[in-house]
């Protein structure tokens, strides 16, 4: 068990979310389902929580009601090695939501999340600043990255 994990309030649908993020994840499993009991709050035997994990990660889903609905504020970022991740977690997660710029996109439960190229991160920590310039506006530019395009404005092409 990890130290610290992170606990998505949802409102009723906590079940929902778990089976939706461990589908879109490989190496993800719900771990456990706890229920309410009749000291409440929630109606005894619904569920109260689900700990999950996605890829390794462990999670929580709580019902905590409708009065903490997500934000942007916070949001769960994505590591991909290769196009045809950021073109599958798009797409899976996307499904139901919304995309932003940069490579963010908020699923069809409010989560935010932002589905990105390891590659970009090198390419903006790169000591030449023109190239690691070019690469953050060629990024500005797009909803899905899309890694050749940003390798392309590396490149100065």
């Amino acid at each position: 068990m990890q130290k610290i994990a992170p606990c998505l309030w949802c409102d009723g649908n906590a079940e929902e979310v778990a089976r939706f993020y461990t589908s879109v994840f490989s190496n993800s499993r719900i771990a456990t389902t706890l229920h309410y009991t009749e000291a409440g709050p929630g109606p005894e035997g619904g569920v109260l929580a689900v700990t999950f994990e996605i890829d390794g990660q462990e999670f929580m889903a709580m019902n905590g009601g409708p009065d903490y609905p997500f934000t942007p504020a916070i949001s769960l970022f994505v590591h991909c090695g290769s196009q045809q991740e950021i073109d599958h977690y798009w797409a899976k997660l996307g499904e139901g939501g919304a995309p932003w710029q940069c490579g963010w996109l908020r699923d069809k439960f409010g989560v935010s999340w932002q589905i990105a190229p390891d590659a970009l991160l090198r390419m903006l920590q790169d000591p030449d600043r023109a190239k690691a310039n070019r690469v953050m506006q060629a990024m500005m530019t797009m909803i899905k990255l899309d890694i050749a395009t940003l390798e392309e404005a590396y490149r100065g092409g």
